[in-house]
């Protein structure tokens, strides 16, 4: 009997202290993949890598090897320019080019190395871009590409800043990435187009509002050496960048020579008639004199060609292209007009070399195409171009006027 009633109590105790036991409590833990990732599934997604075809990617390329390519910088009669600046994943060499040649000629005018930003100028000119994409109705090309006059028009209007004031990479970034940007201000102006919905000052407002989230909002004052000034009051009372100074100098057969006239190319969204147009043979003397004279240029045409290598950054014309001696105006015009030849990427043009009777230009880049060297050498970031190249790839030019005093005469 005793016994029993101690088991008794026994049982109640126990019965109490379990009711009485603590609640599990839950917890959210990151996922680690175990066995079955690891091992299994590793071991099958490598046996189905082996099953699949490689692609390979064969394109048609002049072979350089056993040539005696100037592609070393220290070969080069240059001028000052800031060092090489990647672009990024963006469509703005037009910009990149134009802005390294702007602060060439400020130093060479002023003898300040003033790194300015090319992302103030990208954020204004896809404002102005929508303003007439409105005004248009639609009927206005929107993308991101422009040409190198434009950072004259956009000086003009709205000024510019020094790079460490805006330098249009957010979060850390290190290198520009646009696509996003582009894709969400196309999607909502084709939604405007779409819906007939042209509300000007609700098209601009949206349009800031996507660039400031994705590259920030350009200053409208900001402190530089002790001094507040905007934008205007940078331009004009530090850099001395008189935009009137700059032209635009064109060679295409199509348009009449000696004539200002229109470039007739999609990313000359406004249609500009600045343009001054000279024979080929003037066109390249230009180039031959201004850059012996210490003018720097900012230079655009077409770099997908088989001459033009990114393994040893050099740019040549192929004789199964086309001999030296049948490079002219009309064999630049037949590119042209079959669109074998396009104004796909700007350059800034700062240095010459004379080899072999030949002129080579030394071209600085913004593109990852430039880079497939070593990051530490200095050709990082360069191009080196034949001048055949020159007469019959690349289309036009910016220069200071001063360079062209003559040839402007004759208009």
């Amino acid at each position: 009997m005793k016994n029993y009633f101690t088991f008794a109590i026994a049982l109640i105790i126990s019965g109490s202290l379990f009711g009485q036991a603590q609640k599990d409590k839950s917890v959210f833990k990151e996922y680690e993949p175990g066995y079955y990732q690891n091992s299994i599934l590793k071991d099958v997604h490598n046996y189905n890598d082996l099953q699949q075809e490689k692609k390979v990617d064969k394109r048609f390329f002049m072979d350089q090897s056993g040539y005696d390519l100037p592609n070393k910088i220290d070969l080069y009669e240059q001028y000052w320019h800031q060092p090489t600046i990647s672009q990024g994943n963006a469509g703005t060499c037009w910009c990149f080019s134009t802005t390294s040649f702007y602060e060439s000629e400020i130093y060479r005018l002023t003898k300040q190395k003033i790194k300015l930003s090319e992302i103030y100028t990208v954020y204004w000119e896809y404002v102005e871009k929508s303003k007439r994409f409105v005004e248009k109705r639609g009927d206005s090309n929107f993308d991101e590409g422009s040409e190198g006059n434009a950072v004259a028009r956009i000086y003009k209007q709205y000024g510019i800043v020094p790079w460490d004031v805006y330098t249009g990479l957010v979060e850390g970034r290190k290198f520009h990435s646009h696509a996003d940007m582009f894709k969400e201000m196309n999607d909502f102006l084709q939604n405007v187009k779409k819906e007939n919905s042209w509300n000007m000052e609700f098209v601009l407002n949206t349009i800031k509002d996507i660039m400031n989230h994705y590259i920030g909002e350009p200053p409208t004052s900001f402190d530089y050496n002790g001094k507040t000034y905007t934008p205007k009051e940078f331009l004009a009372d530090v850099t001395k960048l008189n935009m009137d100074d700059y032209v635009e100098i064109l060679s295409i057969l199509q348009e009449p020579y000696w004539e200002q006239v229109e470039y007739k190319v999609p990313d000359n969204w406004w249609h500009s008639k600045d343009y001054y147009n000279v024979p080929l043979d003037d066109y390249m003397q230009i180039i031959y004199k201004a850059i012996r004279e210490g003018y720097t240029m900012s230079i655009g045409g077409d770099v997908s060609e088989a001459g033009f290598l990114r393994t040893t950054n050099c740019a040549l014309v192929p004789t199964f292209d086309i001999p030296s001696e049948y490079i002219d105006e009309n064999a630049r015009q037949f590119r042209f007009s079959n669109k074998t030849t396009t104004d796909d990427h700007g350059m800034h043009l700062v240095g010459w070399l004379s080899k072999d009777n030949t002129d080579w230009y030394l071209i600085k880049d913004s593109s990852s195409g430039s880079r497939n060297n070593d990051e530490d050498a200095p050709e990082f970031g360069y191009y080196f171009f034949h001048e055949d190249y020159v007469k019959l790839k690349m289309l036009g030019f910016t220069i200071h006027k001063d360079a062209v005093k003559d040839i402007l005469k004759k208009f």
